[in-house]
């Protein structure tokens, strides 16, 4: 949910350059729409609402917070939960008071408190439906490149899915995904392995509204390659699986088809993609974005494996930067150099140094918190 409005506002980049000059286009009330991001599970979590407005053309690419708005949400038993502003613009639920709850309706209200702009939003009312476990997820060594003499030289790992509903109630899917990998720094450094962690920005959805069976099988979640150290070590992927209705489906295959294609300036606009959310004040006003309620199944697949040709970011041609010979201080050590080998015996005693913190310190990277989650190797 993060990237959606990286996504929504693509066609606010369009910026055509030729050897004349930049055309860059004009615009007026756009900039200030609404933007909203908002997911509701019936999972007992904290939720969040993120508000925001789009950035301004040719000044800056970052989306503006929006903040000191009252944000909340009813239910269809006349409940009211109200969300605080954790972080300019992000207004998140106590979990201990609000969980959403298969089969009952949501509708998100927001009240912004902009000086001399004060309005009032809603969504539709919305149904939590239910959503079937994932069955499976695998994965198959893909080849990118063959060697001279016909032995595979870089692999990467497709991941796969499968899934079924055999009360055929779920006819919409989308899936998020939560990739966390373990990295090894090659020297004997106290920080030396750490875990890195990365969220979904595409768009994943599978309509079987058109097919017999409420199936998915063999669904191509994500290719993971070789130019990163993703699968030098382990790798873990968490999916989460979410039930949608035809609206909200609608609503993600257009974010995919702007996603997925070479935007131009009379390609599909942000305004053109149907939003659940409306200004009370003016009902004509577009907003941006999607209020999304549904039950979430989710599943972890570990992974390790031998992939040939996977990148390393510390090869010794990157990392080493010299070697000291003998065991005599080194005035400027700890300052912008760093010992990533200390060899004090046998003779002849030495020390290989690095300029790149990152090479000494796997922290530079990711964190040395071994995640709750996490399995080690038995």
């Amino acid at each position: 949910m993060k990237n959606i409005w990286k996504i929504l506002l693509t066609s606010f980049i369009l910026l055509f350059s030729s050897c004349i000059s930049q055309f860059v286009p004009q615009t007026t009330g756009d900039r200030e729409l609404l933007v909203v991001e908002g997911l509701i599970t019936d999972k007992p979590e904290a939720y969040t609402i993120k508000l925001s407005r789009p950035f301004h053309l040719g000044i800056s690419n970052v989306a503006r917070p929006i903040s000191g708005c009252d944000v909340s949400i009813s239910d269809d038993m006349g409940q009211l939960f109200s969300f605080n502003e954790t972080t300019p613009g992000t207004y998140t639920s106590d979990p201990t008071k609000f969980q959403g709850i298969i089969g009952r309706t949501y509708t998100l209200h927001i009240r912004t408190n902009l000086t001399n702009n004060i309005l009032n939003y809603e969504s539709f009312p919305v149904e939590i439906k239910p959503v079937p476990p994932i069955d499976s997820l695998y994965y198959e060594k893909v080849t990118f490149q063959e060697g001279p003499d016909g032995s595979v030289s870089q692999e990467g790992c497709q991941i796969f899915l499968d899934t079924h509903d055999p009360k055929n109630e779920c006819k919409f899917f989308r899936w998020e995904y939560s990739e966390t990998w373990q990295f090894r720094l090659p020297y004997s450094v106290p920080n030396r392995v750490c875990w890195l962690s990365n969220n979904s920005d595409v768009v994943n959805i599978k309509n079987t509204s058109v097919i017999s069976e409420d199936r998915v099988t063999k669904y191509p979640l994500t290719l993971v390659s070789n130019v990163t150290d993703r699968l030098r070590e382990r790798y873990s992927l968490l999916v989460n699986q979410y039930s949608l209705n035809e609206d909200e489906y609608l609503y993600w295959e257009k974010l995919q088809n702007i996603s997925e294609q070479v935007g131009g300036l009379y390609d599909i606009v942000p305004s053109a993609i149907p939003s659940n959310i409306y200004c009370l004040e003016d009902p004509t006003q577009k907003v941006l974005g999607y209020f999304s309620v549904s039950a979430c199944s989710s599943r972890r697949i570990f992974i390790k494996d031998h992939f040939a040709g996977v990148f390393t970011p510390y090869s010794d041609k990157t990392c080493i930067s010299d070697t000291i010979f003998g065991n005599g201080p080194i005035a400027y050590l700890n300052t912008f150099v760093w010992v990533i080998i200390d060899h004090p015996l046998p003779p002849p005693t030495y020390r290989v140094l690095t300029r790149t913190k990152g090479c000494y310190d796997c922290t530079v990277r990711g964190t040395n918190i071994q995640p709750d989650f996490w399995i080690n190797d038995k």
